[in-house]
């Protein structure tokens, strides 16, 4: 934002400031700093203001600003006096300002560190959050400012101001004085802040993706007159779905006259409906598309559901109209799907919207989509509709949404909604590219603690047209971090739907121990198999053979559940011939009654289809989407495809449970093999284990050595005193190397440190590699010394190119690496693998995010292939793994405690069996974000 050239500001217009959030009802507002050139829009929005909330802020009648206090509060230093405003349509609806104070409460400037902070908020938006969303916007700018403390004053009578204070979760101080109360409070976040922002968060996010999956009422913008078009495709899927609420037609080519089409009032304008619309489905040309914005806008419109394409998708012209689309529909606190959007699907029968291009509404379920593709979006829902069956009923979709290019709503919205969606039990997403990985890292592991969360991670970029930082981290780091968060990750659309069945039909195994059973010793031996190479423990295959009656299964399925030694049971079935032979229907309810008696395991069955066997195991029901009474499908129920499951109806839930039929061992294998870990990870998740404290750590004299050392320039790497010295700090001892730039230098440098020594080339090219030759060890006096700098200086050139430098010998262990960074997108990730060429080659080394907890650092050194040599491999001495994990913690506390150090690498780590020696260290200083994962709540910027 441009502000006039004349004002009197000591810093530039901090752009960095302005920010969109969604408020408590799901609205969205845009928060920026206030400038001289807001004048009129405060005045406008003072005189909106009641006279009880103008006493609240002045504690006395103030019916209208004067010239002097719109002067006042428009012209900001932003530093010691700085003002935020919230806005809706480019207008005030909430103001919020500090100004700096000293011991005395009189005006002052750095090195200040408090502040009076006060809020004006239109009585309209009252109750909105408003408010508190303010709050932590100008925390944070205050924190960016030197500002450690917020003073406030209110009137007693306020409850409502005070309860804002009260609630955000910073440590506080509470007085009464002269008929005031006074409240004084830290600014530094607290677990207890950042608990209460980040439900503030989850709640205002999740109640904006419910305004748009159950509208009370919809307008399909851009309904063509005549058969056929997007438009009118839409208008007719909502229709045929049976939509609870209002349907109204949209055309701006309608003629004066026309009062329906199809059945569904038809309007001119959205301007012309009389009542609220709640949504918009945009299908018109993309030029026409910020005509209908500013319709839905003034009408009051909550969200919109963008089909148009020409977007981002279409190159730069369309980026810049995604953008300008984004900042058009956030300015009338409407969200966004889309554009070039599939739809958005509920089946709820409080709502049953089909609001997208699918042309039936999938059958009722307990599973949530999400796809950014609408390609794979039909994929999945096609997936859905034919493997949805298992031996004892169907399992479909609760809401699907297909975002398109993700302007706006994104995968992290929406599982916001499904986190406490009662509707939801599983969460399926198809995701191109993960735009905020921390973010998603940190919803991701909240709600895998309460319903299965399933991915396939596509290696693509940001969606086009998204200013969000990149990650720097390789896609398998990403992956295994978010595997780390309690993310299911799969390969395939078909994994992805076939471990969501499992999931969602039944309960988790309590550990890898599998039974087997069925009527074919051959595709028993391929499950047995199969479990081996997921890492299952399979039991040896009981084979009931081919005449094997139904009751013969129902009763090996009771023995199998009631056995104390497996944990899942699968079952392997091929159609019998012959007299005898249980009919395909009764097998399933042998099945499905034995699986019904123990209901603490999960049952899956693998069958081959031949003959009838499909046919005779949906029993004459379809997959096909349920449809409204009265509605019959026109084409017929479609069939299963061959080499997928077929269906039976739903069974009553709470009754039965639905048992998954899978086409292949492999496949029902791997997603039980999914179920066991996420299993594992939710019981571990119920205990992460904490971030333990250390009495000689000097937090507050390594905030001091960084600050003076950034003082230097933007982002420096730290010499070997400074390294060592700030690593000191936090307890992290690194053996001192003493340079050796001539052979009698290291002579001086192994006396001074004793005998034996180790001499090592630190050039770039050869540090830390010792299988180049540039490491010499247990040099055990002068003699050898010299005659390894000798052979050193032949071998590589002269000691300005080595580098050479001597360092006292450390006792024998393993060689290992220690790792922290800083990604712009992930954070702060801590990795850990063996050092050396093997290791590198394997890419053998684990992640976690940070901070790190004991039980997180202890699965850290567990967690790489090569750990066996930590432990005593081949009858080696094990080594001080519990000295290893207090270093990897310590690392993690300073990058935690201090985001200004970017990167730290100790190597080599040598771990031996009692204690560990850092060798090698760097350091990398900069500037720390001015907004990160902590910050106030934001939207993505554009």
């Amino acid at each position: 934002m441009q502000t006039s050239a004349g004002r009197q500001d000591r810093h530039e217009y901090p752009a960095h400031w302005e920010a969109d959030v969604v408020l408590r009802d799901g609205g969205t507002a845009r928060i920026r700093p206030i400038t001289v050139d807001d004048a009129d829009r405060l005045v406008s929005f003072y005189e909106q203001v009641s006279d009880e909330s103008k006493y609240y802020r002045f504690f006395a009648p103030y019916p209208r600003l004067s010239a002097k206090d719109v002067h006042r509060f428009t012209h900001h230093d932003f530093v010691d006096r700085v003002g935020l405003a919230a806005t809706i349509g480019g207008e005030f609806i909430a103001t919020v300002r500090y100004d700096r104070i000293g011991a005395g409460g009189t005006p002052a400037s750095a090195p200040a560190d408090e502040a009076e902070v006060a809020f004006l908020v239109q009585d309209a938006h009252q109750g909105r959050g408003v408010a508190s969303a303010l709050l932590e916007h100008i925390a944070a700018v205050a924190r960016e400012r030197g500002i450690r403390r917020f003073a406030a004053e209110v009137l007693p009578a306020n409850t409502k101001m005070i309860k804002v204070f009260t609630d955000a979760g910073y440590t506080q101080k509470r007085s009464f004085e002269d008929g005031v109360v006074r409240l004084e409070f830290d600014l530094e976040p607290t677990d207890r802040s950042l608990a209460v922002q980040r439900a503030r968060e989850q709640r205002a996010e999740a109640r904006s993706v419910r305004r748009l999956l159950a509208p009370g009422s919809v307008a399909v913008v851009g309904v063509g007159r005549a058969p056929g078009g997007v438009g009118r495709g839409v208008l007719g899927n909502i229709r045929d779905a049976g939509f609870t609420g209002r349907l109204h037609a949209v055309n701006q080519a309608f003629p004066e006259d026309l009062k329906e089409v199809d059945g569904v009032p038809a309007h001119r304008s959205v301007r012309d409906i009389d009542g609220p619309v709640d949504l918009a489905v945009v299908a018109v040309p993309a030029e026409r598309v910020p005509e209908v914005v500013t319709e839905c806008g003034e009408h009051g419109v909550q969200g919109l559901v963008v089909l148009s394409a020409g977007y981002a998708e279409s190159g730069p012209e369309g980026r810049e109209r995604q953008r300008e689309l984004v900042g058009h529909a956030r300015t009338y606190g409407m969200r966004i799907i889309g554009p070039n959007a599939f739809g958005i699907i509920n089946t709820s029968e409080e709502v049953r919207l089909n609001a997208s291009l699918a042309p039936e509404m999938p059958r009722p379920g307990r599973i949530g989509l999400f796809a950014q593709s609408g390609a794979i979006g039909i994929a999945l829902l096609s997936r859905l509709h034919r493997r949805g069956g298992g031996v004892t009923g169907v399992t479909g979709v609760s809401t699907f949404v297909s975002s398109g290019n993700r302007a706006d709503v994104s995968g992290n919205d929406v599982i916001q909604y499904w986190y406490d969606d009662p509707d939801t039990d599983v969460v399926l997403m198809y995701l191109e590219s993960i735009g905020n990985p921390r973010k998603f890292t940190r919803l991701a592991r909240r709600t895998a603690a309460a319903k299965p969360l399933v991915v396939v991670q596509g290696a693509g970029s940001a969606p086009q047209g998204h200013a969000v930082r990149a990650t720097r981290l390789p896609h398998a780091t990403v992956s295994a971090l978010l595997r780390q968060a309690g993310v299911i990750r799969v390969d395939t659309i078909t994994e992805l739907v076939d471990a969501g069945l499992l999931l969602a039909r039944q309960p988790l195994p309590a550990g890898p121990r599998v039974a087997i059973l069925g009527n074919s010793e051959s595709l028993g031996l391929l499950t047995y198999d199969a479990c081996l190479s997921e890492g299952l423990r399979p039991s040896r295959p009981l084979d009931l053979t081919t005449g094997a009656t139904a009751e013969d299964f129902r009763r090996a399925l009771a023995r199998a559940l009631a056995d104390d030694w497996s944990d899942a049971v699968v079952v392997t079935a091929i159609p019998a011939i012959g007299e005898g032979s249980p009919a395909d229907a009764e097998l399933a309810e042998a099945l499905r009654s034995a699986a019904a008696a123990a209901s603490a395991k999960p049952v899956l069955v693998v069958h081959v289809e031949l003959g009838g066997l499909a046919e005779a195991l949906s029993a004459a029901a379809s997959t096909a989407p349920s449809r409204p009474a009265g509605r019959p499908s026109a084409g017929g129920a479609p069939q299963a495809s061959p080499g997928e499951a077929p269906a039976l109806p739903d069974a009553p839930r709470g009754r039965s449970r639905l048992i998954p039929a899978y086409p292949a061992a492999e496949r029902a294998v791997r997603a039980l093999g999914e179920a066991v870990k996420y299993a594992q990870w939710r019981r571990e998740a119920a205990d992460p284990g904490r971030v333990p404290e250390y009495e000689d750590i000097d937090e507050k004299g390594a905030a001091e050595l960084i600050g003076g050392l950034l003082a230097r320039g933007q982002g420096l790497t730290l010499g070997t005193e400074e390294t060592c010295e700030l690593l000191g700090k936090y307890g992290i001892d690194v053996r001192r190397a003493l340079p050796a730039g001539t052979a009698d230098a290291a002579a001086e440098a192994a006396h001074a440190l004793g005998y034996p020594v180790a001499l090592k080339a630190t050039a770039p090219h050869l540090r830390h590699r010792a299988d180049l030759g540039g490491v010499r060890l247990d040099l055990a006096d002068e003699e050898q010394l010299r005659r390894a700098y000798a052979e050193l200086t032949e071998l590589f050139g002269q000691p300005e190119q080595l580098r050479p430098v001597v360092q006292s010998m450390a006792p024998r262990g393993v060689d290992t690496v220690v790792r922290a960074v800083i990604d712009p997108a992930a954070g702060a990730v801590l990795s850990f693998g063996l050092a050396g060429a093997a290791s590198q080659l394997l890419d053998d080394m684990a992640h976690r995010l940070v901070p790190v907890t004991d039980r997180e650092a202890t699965s850290l050194v567990r967690s790489i292939r090569t750990a066996p040599l930590l432990f005593g491999w081949r009858g080696s001495t094990p080594v001080d793994t519990p000295a290893l994990e207090e270093l990897l913690l310590r690392v993690s506390r300073l990058v935690d405690d201090h985001p200004e150090v970017v990167a730290v690498t100790l190597e080599p780590v040598v771990v031996a069996p009692h204690g560990v020696s850092v060798l090698g260290a760097t350091l990398r200083l900069a500037p720390p974000p001015a907004r990160d994962d902590l910050g106030p709540r934001t939207l993505p910027v554009y």
